[in-house]
C-alpha cells in the first residue's frame, strides 16, 4: 500500500502541471484582465500601461506562465487585484467558513442517507421506500435557492426563529459557549438546504448499490445458511454495496472546500463562494486560478483517498 501511494503521488506531478497550464491558458485567453475594469473610472491610457507593465501583464503569455507557476510553487498564487491582498490570504479568510457549513452538511447528509437507504433497499417498494423515494426526487430536482427563501420566509419572516443571513449577529461580541450558539443559529438554514440536497443523492446512490448487491449469489447462500438477516445485510452486504458510495466522498473532498454559491449568497454567508462570483465580476484571474487550482489538487487527493478506502471496504482490493 506504502508503494502504490507514492507511486500515485509521483503520478499527480505531471497530471497537475498540465492542470496548471489548461486553468493559466483558460483565464489568459479569457476577454479583457483586471485592467479592463477600470475602464470609465477616469484614468488615462498611460495609467493603465504602467499598470499592466507592473501586473506584467504586457508580457508574452508564456513567460507570464512560467513566472506564475515558478510563485504557485512557493506558494505564492499572487495579489488578488479586486482584494488588494494576497490570494492565499483571501482564500484563507473565507474559505474555512464554506469549510465549516460543508462538513457538517456531508456528515449530517451521510449519516441520513446510508440507513435510509439501506432500508429502502431491503423493503424494496414498501411504504417506506416509497415515501423516501420521492423525498429523494424532491431533494434533487428542488432549486437550492427556491428552498433557501421558502426557509428564510417560513422560520426568519414568519416565526421569527432563526436569523435571515450572515454568520454572526451584526455588531454583537460574544465569547465562547454564547458565540458558537449564535453561528449555529446563523448556520441552520444553509446547512438544512445543503443537507436535504446531499442526502438526496446519496440516499439514491446507496439505494440501487445495495439493490444490485442482495441480489447477488453470495448474499442468498449467507441467507441459505440461516444467518440473521441483520448480519447479512450490514455485515457482508453494506460493505460492498458502500463502493460506489465510496466514490461519492472521495470526489466530495474537493467539495468542502468548493463552497455552495448559491446557497451562501442567498444567506449572505461569508464563505468563498460569493467571493469567487467577486472574482469572476472583476476579472480578478489571479483568485480564480489560485483557486481553482487548490481545487484541482483537492480533487487528484480525493481519487486518492478513494483509492485506499476501497482496500478498507473490500478485503479483495489489494494494490501492490
Amino acid at each position: 500500500m506504502k508503494q502504490y501511494i507514492i507511486r500515485r503521488l509521483l503520478q499527480m506531478i505531471p497530471v497537475l502541471f498540465g492542470i496548471t497550464i489548461f486553468i493559466f491558458l483558460l483565464f489568459k485567453l479569457a476577454p479583457g484582465d483586471p485592467i479592463s475594469t477600470l475602464i470609465g473610472r477616469g484614468i488615462s491610457a498611460e495609467t493603465k500601461a504602467e499598470l499592466r507593465e507592473q501586473m506584467g501583464l504586457n508580457k508574452p503569455i508564456p513567460e507570464q506562465y512560467v513566472a506564475w507557476l515558478g510563485k504557485a510553487v512557493r506558494g505564492d498564487l499572487g495579489e488578488s487585484s479586486y482584494f488588494k491582498q494576497p490570494v492565499g490570504k483571501v482564500m484563507n479568510d473565507y474559505i474555512w467558513n464554506s469549510f465549516l457549513l460543508a462538513i457538517f452538511s456531508y456528515l449530517f447528509a451521510i449519516l441520513l442517507a446510508v440507513p435510509i437507504g439501506v432500508v429502502s433497499a431491503t423493503r424494496q417498494y414498501s411504504a417506506f421506500d416509497s415515501f423516501f423515494t420521492v423525498i429523494a426526487l424532491i431533494g434533487i430536482s428542488i432549486p437550492t435557492f427556491f428552498f433557501g427563501l421558502l426557509l428564510i420566509k417560513w422560520f426568519s419572516v414568519d416565526l421569527r426563529l432563526l436569523p435571515v443571513s450572515g454568520m454572526r449577529t451584526s455588531g454583537s461580541e460574544l465569547k465562547g459557549i454564547a458565540d458558537y450558539i449564535d453561528v449555529a443559529k446563523h448556520m441552520l438554514l444553509p446547512l438544512i438546504v445543503l443537507t436535504f440536497s446531499g442526502m438526496a443523492a446519496f440516499m439514491r446512490y446507496v439505494r440501487s448499490s445495495m439493490l444490485e448487491v442482495i441480489r447477488q449469489d453470495y448474499i442468498r447462500t449467507a441467507r441459505a445458511k440461516g444467518l440473521n438477516e441483520r448480519v447479512v445485510i450490514y455485515k457482508h452486504a453494506l460493505r460492498n454495496g458502500m463502493i460506489p458510495v465510496v466514490t461519492l466522498l472521495g470526489m466530495s473532498l474537493a467539495g468542502l472546500f468548493a463552497g455552495a454559491i448559491i446557497t451562501e449568497s442567498i444567506f449572505l454567508w461569508p464563505g468563498i463562494g460569493p467571493v469567487q462570483l467577486l472574482a469572476v465580476s472583476n476579472r480578478d484571474y489571479n483568485l480564480l486560478m489560485g483557486y481553482n487550482l487548490l481545487i484541482a489538487v483537492l480533487t487528484l487527493l480525493g481519487n486518492l483517498l478513494a483509492d485506499i478506502i476501497y482496500a478498507i471496504v473490500d478485503p479483495r482490493i489489494r494494490y501492490k
